[in-house]
Protein backbone atom coordinates (compact mmCIF):
# COMPACT_ATOMS: atom_id res chain seq x y z
CA UNK A 1 0.00 0.00 0.00
CA UNK A 2 2.58 2.57 0.74
CA UNK A 3 3.95 2.13 -2.97
CA UNK A 4 0.90 3.76 -4.42
CA UNK A 5 1.79 6.80 -6.88
CA UNK A 6 -0.49 9.70 -7.45
CA UNK A 7 0.58 10.76 -10.90
CA UNK A 8 -1.93 11.87 -13.26
CA UNK A 9 -4.74 12.29 -10.88
CA UNK A 10 -7.28 14.52 -10.54
CA UNK A 11 -7.40 16.82 -7.86
CA UNK A 12 -10.10 18.31 -6.05
CA UNK A 13 -10.21 21.95 -5.25
CA UNK A 14 -12.03 24.07 -2.90
CA UNK A 15 -11.46 21.38 0.11
CA UNK A 16 -10.90 22.41 3.47
CA UNK A 17 -7.86 20.36 4.83
CA UNK A 18 -9.99 20.06 8.39
CA UNK A 19 -12.16 17.63 6.04
CA UNK A 20 -9.06 15.81 5.00
CA UNK A 21 -9.38 11.81 5.99
CA UNK A 22 -7.40 10.45 8.35
CA UNK A 23 -5.82 8.13 5.57
CA UNK A 24 -4.72 11.67 3.83
CA UNK A 25 -2.52 13.04 6.13
CA UNK A 26 0.38 14.38 5.36
CA UNK A 27 2.66 11.63 6.85
CA UNK A 28 0.61 8.35 5.29
CA UNK A 29 2.14 6.84 2.18
CA UNK A 30 -1.22 7.42 0.44
CA UNK A 31 -0.63 10.89 0.58
CA UNK A 32 1.82 13.61 -1.47
CA UNK A 33 3.25 16.28 0.49
CA UNK A 34 2.93 18.66 -2.34
CA UNK A 35 -0.96 18.23 -2.85
CA UNK A 36 -1.99 18.37 0.93
CA UNK A 37 0.39 21.06 2.81
CA UNK A 38 0.17 24.80 2.24
CA UNK A 39 3.06 26.39 -0.80
CA UNK A 40 6.18 28.17 0.95
CA UNK A 41 6.29 31.68 1.15
CA UNK A 42 7.82 33.20 -1.68
CA UNK A 43 11.85 33.31 -1.00
CA UNK A 44 13.35 36.52 -0.65
CA UNK A 45 16.56 37.61 -1.77
CA UNK A 46 19.45 37.29 0.31
CA UNK A 47 22.29 40.03 0.42
CA UNK A 48 21.40 42.89 -1.76
CA UNK A 49 18.84 44.52 0.23
CA UNK A 50 16.35 44.09 -2.40
CA UNK A 51 13.21 41.79 -1.44
CA UNK A 52 10.53 40.02 -3.60
CA UNK A 53 6.99 41.33 -1.94
CA UNK A 54 5.34 38.62 -0.11
CA UNK A 55 2.48 36.88 -1.93
CA UNK A 56 -1.16 37.75 -1.35
CA UNK A 57 -2.62 35.20 1.19
CA UNK A 58 -5.74 35.57 -0.99
CA UNK A 59 -3.90 34.83 -4.10
CA UNK A 60 -2.11 31.48 -2.59
CA UNK A 61 -3.60 28.56 -4.29
CA UNK A 62 -6.04 26.99 -1.74
CA UNK A 63 -4.65 23.42 -0.27
CA UNK A 64 -5.91 20.68 -2.51
CA UNK A 65 -7.03 17.04 -1.41
CA UNK A 66 -7.02 14.12 -3.65
CA UNK A 67 -9.42 10.96 -3.43
CA UNK A 68 -7.74 7.90 -1.71
CA UNK A 69 -9.92 5.80 -3.41
CA UNK A 70 -9.06 7.31 -6.68
CA UNK A 71 -5.16 6.43 -6.03
CA UNK A 72 -6.46 3.13 -5.20
CA UNK A 73 -7.93 2.38 -8.24
CA UNK A 74 -5.31 3.82 -10.35
CA UNK A 75 -2.89 1.72 -8.58
CA UNK A 76 -5.00 -1.25 -8.89
CA UNK A 77 -6.26 0.02 -12.51
CA UNK A 78 -5.95 -3.78 -14.01
CA UNK A 79 -7.69 -5.25 -11.55
CA UNK A 80 -10.41 -2.30 -11.43
CA UNK A 81 -10.48 -3.18 -15.49
CA UNK A 82 -10.84 -6.73 -15.60
CA UNK A 83 -13.31 -7.48 -12.79
CA UNK A 84 -16.62 -8.82 -13.91
CA UNK A 85 -18.13 -8.10 -10.36
CA UNK A 86 -16.46 -6.48 -7.05
CA UNK A 87 -16.04 -9.87 -5.14
CA UNK A 88 -13.18 -9.91 -7.69
CA UNK A 89 -12.08 -6.43 -6.20
CA UNK A 90 -12.17 -7.37 -2.97
CA UNK A 91 -10.42 -11.09 -3.23
CA UNK A 92 -7.51 -9.14 -5.46
CA UNK A 93 -7.23 -6.11 -2.90
CA UNK A 94 -6.80 -9.06 -0.33
CA UNK A 95 -4.00 -10.62 -2.21
CA UNK A 96 -2.00 -7.29 -2.19
CA UNK A 97 -2.67 -6.99 1.87
CA UNK A 98 -5.72 -4.77 1.92
CA UNK A 99 -7.07 -5.96 5.18
CA UNK A 100 -10.43 -4.40 6.75
CA UNK A 101 -8.42 -2.46 8.81
CA UNK A 102 -6.73 -0.75 6.12
CA UNK A 103 -10.33 -0.30 4.35
CA UNK A 104 -11.27 1.57 7.41
CA UNK A 105 -9.08 4.56 6.11
CA UNK A 106 -10.81 5.06 3.28
CA UNK A 107 -13.80 5.13 5.75
CA UNK A 108 -15.50 1.94 4.40
CA UNK A 109 -16.30 -0.89 7.28
CA UNK A 110 -14.42 -3.77 5.49
CA UNK A 111 -12.42 -4.39 1.98
CA UNK A 112 -16.20 -5.81 0.54
CA UNK A 113 -17.65 -2.41 0.73
CA UNK A 114 -14.40 -0.73 -0.51
CA UNK A 115 -14.46 -2.86 -3.77
CA UNK A 116 -18.32 -2.26 -4.16
CA UNK A 117 -17.29 1.61 -4.50
CA UNK A 118 -13.92 0.53 -6.66
CA UNK A 119 -16.55 -1.65 -9.36
CA UNK A 120 -18.90 1.25 -9.15
CA UNK A 121 -16.94 4.04 -9.68
CA UNK A 122 -14.56 2.42 -12.67
CA UNK A 123 -17.85 2.95 -15.30
CA UNK A 124 -18.32 6.64 -14.55
CA UNK A 125 -14.52 7.92 -13.66
CA UNK A 126 -12.90 9.67 -16.85
CA UNK A 127 -9.55 8.22 -16.44
CA UNK A 128 -10.65 4.66 -15.73
CA UNK A 129 -11.30 2.21 -18.49
CA UNK A 130 -15.29 1.35 -18.84
CA UNK A 131 -14.34 -0.96 -20.99
CA UNK A 132 -13.84 -4.64 -18.98
CA UNK A 133 -12.80 -7.83 -20.58
CA UNK A 134 -14.18 -10.63 -18.93
CA UNK A 135 -12.71 -13.05 -17.04
CA UNK A 136 -10.85 -16.05 -18.91
CA UNK A 137 -11.86 -19.50 -18.30
CA UNK A 138 -10.60 -22.67 -19.35
CA UNK A 139 -11.03 -23.75 -22.97
CA UNK A 140 -13.62 -26.44 -23.26
CA UNK A 141 -14.10 -26.02 -19.17
CA UNK A 142 -17.96 -25.56 -19.09
CA UNK A 143 -18.79 -28.26 -21.44
CA UNK A 144 -18.71 -31.82 -20.18
CA UNK A 145 -16.18 -32.08 -17.12
CA UNK A 146 -18.56 -33.74 -15.69
CA UNK A 147 -18.33 -36.78 -17.97
CA UNK A 148 -15.05 -36.48 -18.46
CA UNK A 149 -14.38 -37.19 -14.88
CA UNK A 150 -16.17 -40.38 -15.31
CA UNK A 151 -13.20 -41.81 -17.90
CA UNK A 152 -10.79 -42.53 -15.54
CA UNK A 153 -12.92 -44.60 -13.19
CA UNK A 154 -14.49 -46.16 -16.81
CA UNK A 155 -11.60 -46.97 -18.48
CA UNK A 156 -9.56 -48.56 -15.64
CA UNK A 157 -12.18 -51.10 -15.03
CA UNK A 158 -12.66 -51.91 -19.05
CA UNK A 159 -8.59 -52.65 -18.60
CA UNK A 160 -9.46 -54.76 -15.01
CA UNK A 161 -12.04 -56.82 -16.66
CA UNK A 162 -9.47 -57.50 -20.04
CA UNK A 163 -6.70 -58.49 -17.44
CA UNK A 164 -9.17 -60.19 -15.97
CA UNK A 165 -10.59 -62.58 -18.59
CA UNK A 166 -7.25 -63.19 -20.93
CA UNK A 167 -4.11 -64.56 -19.87
CA UNK A 168 -0.34 -64.72 -21.49
CA UNK A 169 0.71 -62.04 -24.00
CA UNK A 170 -2.54 -60.73 -24.61
CA UNK A 171 -2.85 -60.08 -20.93
CA UNK A 172 0.10 -58.31 -21.29
CA UNK A 173 -1.18 -55.92 -24.06
CA UNK A 174 -4.41 -55.76 -22.13
CA UNK A 175 -2.54 -54.26 -18.96
CA UNK A 176 -0.15 -51.98 -20.96
CA UNK A 177 -3.38 -50.51 -23.25
CA UNK A 178 -5.07 -50.19 -19.76
CA UNK A 179 -3.04 -48.35 -18.05
CA UNK A 180 -2.41 -46.19 -20.71
CA UNK A 181 -6.12 -45.45 -21.14
CA UNK A 182 -6.40 -44.62 -17.60
CA UNK A 183 -3.37 -42.26 -17.79
CA UNK A 184 -4.96 -40.46 -21.05
CA UNK A 185 -8.29 -40.18 -18.90
CA UNK A 186 -6.92 -39.05 -15.76
CA UNK A 187 -5.30 -36.01 -17.24
CA UNK A 188 -8.80 -35.40 -19.71
CA UNK A 189 -10.62 -35.35 -16.41
CA UNK A 190 -8.02 -33.14 -14.62
CA UNK A 191 -7.36 -30.59 -17.30
CA UNK A 192 -11.01 -29.96 -17.64
CA UNK A 193 -13.21 -28.48 -14.79
CA UNK A 194 -12.89 -27.47 -11.25
CA UNK A 195 -9.42 -29.37 -10.44
CA UNK A 196 -7.63 -27.62 -13.67
CA UNK A 197 -4.55 -26.73 -13.00
CA UNK A 198 -2.87 -23.24 -14.15
CA UNK A 199 -0.31 -23.56 -17.01
CA UNK A 200 2.84 -25.84 -15.86
CA UNK A 201 1.26 -25.45 -12.45
CA UNK A 202 1.29 -29.39 -12.16
CA UNK A 203 3.65 -30.47 -14.19
CA UNK A 204 6.09 -30.43 -11.42
CA UNK A 205 4.40 -32.92 -9.11
CA UNK A 206 3.29 -35.61 -12.05
CA UNK A 207 6.56 -37.75 -11.79
CA UNK A 208 5.80 -37.94 -7.65
CA UNK A 209 2.45 -39.05 -8.10
CA UNK A 210 3.05 -41.55 -10.48
CA UNK A 211 5.29 -43.00 -8.13
CA UNK A 212 2.97 -42.89 -5.15
CA UNK A 213 0.08 -44.46 -7.84
CA UNK A 214 2.56 -47.50 -8.82
CA UNK A 215 3.76 -47.72 -5.38
CA UNK A 216 -0.34 -48.24 -4.99
CA UNK A 217 -0.68 -50.89 -7.40
CA UNK A 218 2.79 -52.85 -6.71
CA UNK A 219 4.42 -51.55 -3.33
CA UNK A 220 2.59 -53.47 -0.73
CA UNK A 221 3.11 -56.74 -2.67
CA UNK A 222 6.88 -55.86 -3.51
CA UNK A 223 7.28 -55.09 0.13
CA UNK A 224 6.12 -58.11 1.29
CA UNK A 225 8.29 -60.24 -0.67
CA UNK A 226 11.37 -58.47 -0.01
CA UNK A 227 10.49 -59.03 3.83
CA UNK A 228 10.47 -62.42 2.99
CA UNK A 229 13.71 -63.06 1.67
CA UNK A 230 12.31 -62.28 -2.25
CA UNK A 231 10.52 -61.44 -4.54
CA UNK A 232 10.17 -65.02 -6.39
CA UNK A 233 9.30 -64.21 -9.97
CA UNK A 234 6.54 -61.92 -9.90
CA UNK A 235 4.47 -60.52 -6.87
CA UNK A 236 0.40 -59.81 -6.41
CA UNK A 237 -0.79 -56.60 -7.80
CA UNK A 238 -3.04 -54.71 -5.98
CA UNK A 239 -6.05 -54.01 -8.06
CA UNK A 240 -8.77 -53.07 -6.27
CA UNK A 241 -7.25 -50.21 -4.63
CA UNK A 242 -5.93 -49.23 -8.41
CA UNK A 243 -9.34 -49.48 -9.24
CA UNK A 244 -10.92 -47.46 -6.72
CA UNK A 245 -8.60 -44.54 -6.44
CA UNK A 246 -9.35 -44.48 -10.57
CA UNK A 247 -13.44 -44.60 -9.87
CA UNK A 248 -12.94 -41.85 -6.85
CA UNK A 249 -11.55 -39.11 -9.79
CA UNK A 250 -15.14 -38.35 -10.38
CA UNK A 251 -15.90 -37.81 -6.61
CA UNK A 252 -13.31 -35.43 -6.62
CA UNK A 253 -14.47 -33.20 -9.20
CA UNK A 254 -17.65 -32.92 -8.06
CA UNK A 255 -16.46 -32.22 -4.85
CA UNK A 256 -14.23 -29.62 -5.75
CA UNK A 257 -16.90 -28.12 -7.86
CA UNK A 258 -19.13 -27.79 -5.10
CA UNK A 259 -16.52 -26.23 -3.04
CA UNK A 260 -16.08 -23.31 -5.73
CA UNK A 261 -19.40 -22.94 -5.87
CA UNK A 262 -20.62 -22.68 -2.64
CA UNK A 263 -17.00 -20.21 -1.86
CA UNK A 264 -18.75 -18.05 -4.27
CA UNK A 265 -21.96 -18.21 -2.96
CA UNK A 266 -19.95 -16.95 0.42
CA UNK A 267 -18.02 -14.37 -0.90
CA UNK A 268 -21.39 -12.83 -2.02
CA UNK A 269 -22.84 -13.08 1.45
CA UNK A 270 -19.64 -12.44 3.53
CA UNK A 271 -19.06 -9.15 4.71
CA UNK A 272 -15.49 -9.01 5.74
CA UNK A 273 -12.52 -10.97 5.11
CA UNK A 274 -12.60 -12.62 8.63
CA UNK A 275 -16.46 -13.84 8.50
CA UNK A 276 -15.58 -15.60 5.09
CA UNK A 277 -12.65 -16.95 6.51
CA UNK A 278 -14.42 -18.53 9.23
CA UNK A 279 -17.09 -19.88 7.25
CA UNK A 280 -15.10 -21.56 4.82
CA UNK A 281 -13.33 -23.45 7.31
CA UNK A 282 -16.36 -25.78 8.08
CA UNK A 283 -17.04 -26.31 4.10
CA UNK A 284 -13.58 -27.29 3.47
CA UNK A 285 -13.54 -29.80 5.58
CA UNK A 286 -17.22 -31.19 4.97
CA UNK A 287 -16.35 -31.35 1.27
CA UNK A 288 -13.12 -33.21 2.23
CA UNK A 289 -15.02 -35.63 4.28
CA UNK A 290 -17.45 -36.36 1.59
CA UNK A 291 -14.76 -37.35 -0.77
CA UNK A 292 -12.98 -39.45 2.19
CA UNK A 293 -16.38 -41.47 2.50
CA UNK A 294 -16.68 -41.69 -1.20
CA UNK A 295 -13.19 -43.12 -1.77
CA UNK A 296 -13.69 -45.79 1.19
CA UNK A 297 -17.31 -46.90 -0.23
CA UNK A 298 -15.80 -47.50 -3.39
CA UNK A 299 -12.72 -49.25 -1.78
CA UNK A 300 -14.98 -51.62 -0.31
CA UNK A 301 -16.85 -51.73 -3.19
CA UNK A 302 -13.89 -53.02 -5.56
CA UNK A 303 -12.73 -55.67 -2.69
CA UNK A 304 -15.87 -57.40 -2.75
CA UNK A 305 -16.53 -57.14 -6.39
CA UNK A 306 -12.66 -58.52 -7.04
CA UNK A 307 -12.83 -60.53 -3.75
CA UNK A 308 -9.19 -59.56 -3.03
CA UNK A 309 -7.93 -57.18 0.11
CA UNK A 310 -8.27 -53.64 -0.89
CA UNK A 311 -5.56 -52.04 1.88
CA UNK A 312 -7.93 -49.61 2.54
CA UNK A 313 -6.24 -47.18 4.93
CA UNK A 314 -3.09 -47.01 2.49
CA UNK A 315 -5.13 -45.83 -0.74
CA UNK A 316 -7.57 -43.99 1.63
CA UNK A 317 -4.46 -41.88 2.73
CA UNK A 318 -2.86 -41.40 -0.53
CA UNK A 319 -6.55 -40.82 -2.14
CA UNK A 320 -6.67 -37.78 0.59
CA UNK A 321 -3.63 -36.61 -0.21
CA UNK A 322 -4.00 -36.42 -4.28
CA UNK A 323 -7.31 -34.96 -3.40
CA UNK A 324 -5.59 -32.35 -1.49
CA UNK A 325 -2.55 -31.53 -3.72
CA UNK A 326 -5.02 -30.84 -6.73
CA UNK A 327 -7.41 -28.83 -4.98
CA UNK A 328 -4.58 -26.51 -3.99
CA UNK A 329 -2.51 -26.66 -7.24
CA UNK A 330 -5.82 -25.61 -8.90
CA UNK A 331 -6.08 -22.31 -7.10
CA UNK A 332 -2.83 -21.22 -7.64
CA UNK A 333 -1.09 -22.54 -4.67
CA UNK A 334 1.52 -25.51 -6.59
CA UNK A 335 4.71 -25.40 -4.21
CA UNK A 336 3.42 -27.23 -0.83
CA UNK A 337 1.39 -30.07 -2.93
CA UNK A 338 4.74 -30.55 -4.67
CA UNK A 339 6.49 -30.68 -0.96
CA UNK A 340 4.22 -32.97 0.34
CA UNK A 341 3.96 -35.33 -2.70
CA UNK A 342 7.82 -35.45 -3.03
CA UNK A 343 8.54 -35.97 0.46
CA UNK A 344 5.46 -39.12 0.21
CA UNK A 345 7.43 -40.99 -2.72
CA UNK A 346 10.60 -40.16 -1.28
CA UNK A 347 9.92 -41.92 2.42
CA UNK A 348 8.02 -44.55 0.65
CA UNK A 349 11.44 -45.44 -1.90
CA UNK A 350 12.89 -45.13 1.14
CA UNK A 351 11.26 -47.96 2.57
CA UNK A 352 11.68 -49.57 -0.22
CA UNK A 353 15.36 -49.56 -0.27
CA UNK A 354 15.83 -49.90 3.19
CA UNK A 355 14.29 -53.35 3.22
CA UNK A 356 16.78 -54.61 0.43
CA UNK A 357 19.87 -52.79 1.58
CA UNK A 358 19.11 -54.70 4.72
CA UNK A 359 20.52 -57.92 3.11
CA UNK A 360 23.77 -56.33 2.17
CA UNK A 361 26.60 -57.77 4.94
CA UNK A 362 25.93 -55.96 8.38
CA UNK A 363 23.32 -53.79 7.18
CA UNK A 364 20.44 -56.00 8.97
CA UNK A 365 19.09 -53.46 11.14
CA UNK A 366 17.72 -51.01 8.29
CA UNK A 367 14.78 -52.71 7.95
CA UNK A 368 14.41 -52.70 11.17
CA UNK A 369 11.47 -50.02 11.30
CA UNK A 370 9.98 -51.35 8.19
CA UNK A 371 9.55 -54.74 9.48
CA UNK A 372 8.89 -53.29 13.16
CA UNK A 373 5.69 -51.21 11.46
CA UNK A 374 4.63 -53.89 8.96
CA UNK A 375 4.54 -57.24 11.25
CA UNK A 376 2.35 -55.11 13.55
CA UNK A 377 -0.23 -53.21 11.08
CA UNK A 378 0.72 -55.48 7.57
CA UNK A 379 2.63 -53.69 4.61
CA UNK A 380 -0.32 -51.09 3.83
CA UNK A 381 0.09 -49.59 7.17
CA UNK A 382 3.41 -48.25 5.08
CA UNK A 383 1.43 -45.88 2.45
CA UNK A 384 -0.87 -45.40 5.25
CA UNK A 385 1.90 -43.66 7.59
CA UNK A 386 3.78 -41.77 5.10
CA UNK A 387 0.61 -40.59 2.69
CA UNK A 388 -1.41 -39.71 5.96
CA UNK A 389 1.18 -37.85 7.28
CA UNK A 390 1.34 -35.58 4.33
CA UNK A 391 -2.50 -35.70 3.31
CA UNK A 392 -2.95 -33.92 7.44
CA UNK A 393 -0.16 -31.21 7.01
CA UNK A 394 -1.92 -30.41 3.13
CA UNK A 395 -5.04 -30.36 5.00
CA UNK A 396 -3.87 -27.76 7.35
CA UNK A 397 -2.19 -26.10 5.06
CA UNK A 398 -5.67 -25.89 2.63
CA UNK A 399 -7.60 -24.56 5.35
CA UNK A 400 -5.31 -21.79 5.82
CA UNK A 401 -4.97 -20.94 1.81
CA UNK A 402 -8.30 -21.51 0.62
CA UNK A 403 -10.15 -19.90 3.01
CA UNK A 404 -8.56 -16.74 1.73
CA UNK A 405 -11.19 -14.37 -0.58
CA UNK A 406 -8.04 -14.17 -3.12
CA UNK A 407 -7.56 -17.56 -3.73
CA UNK A 408 -11.26 -18.01 -5.02
CA UNK A 409 -10.72 -14.72 -7.17
CA UNK A 410 -11.03 -15.92 -10.32
CA UNK A 411 -13.71 -19.28 -11.16
CA UNK A 412 -12.42 -22.20 -11.85
CA UNK A 413 -13.30 -23.30 -15.22
CA UNK A 414 -16.01 -25.01 -14.23
CA UNK A 415 -17.94 -23.01 -11.66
Amino acid sequence: MSGLRLDGLDEWDGFDAKLLPDAMTPADPLASRDLVDPPDPVPRAAGDGLALPEADPKSAPRRRAVDPVKALMHRHRELCERAVDPLEIAAGLEAHGVTDRTAARFRHRDVFSLAEEMYARVSRDGDESTEREPVPSAPGARGGWAVFALLPGTLCAAGVVGVRFSDGQPRLMAAALGALAVALGLRAAVDRGPLRAPTGAAHRARTWTCWLIAYALLGDGLLAAGLQGGPHGLWPLAVAPALALALSCAPAVWCAHLLSARARRKLTASRGLAEFAESMKPLILGVFALHLGALIALLTLCGTILDEPTGQTGAAALGALLMLARLLTAHGFAQAPVIALRAAALAEALALGTVFASRLPGCSFLAVPVETVTHTWGPEAVPALVCGTAAFALLVHTTRTLTRASAHALPSGAT
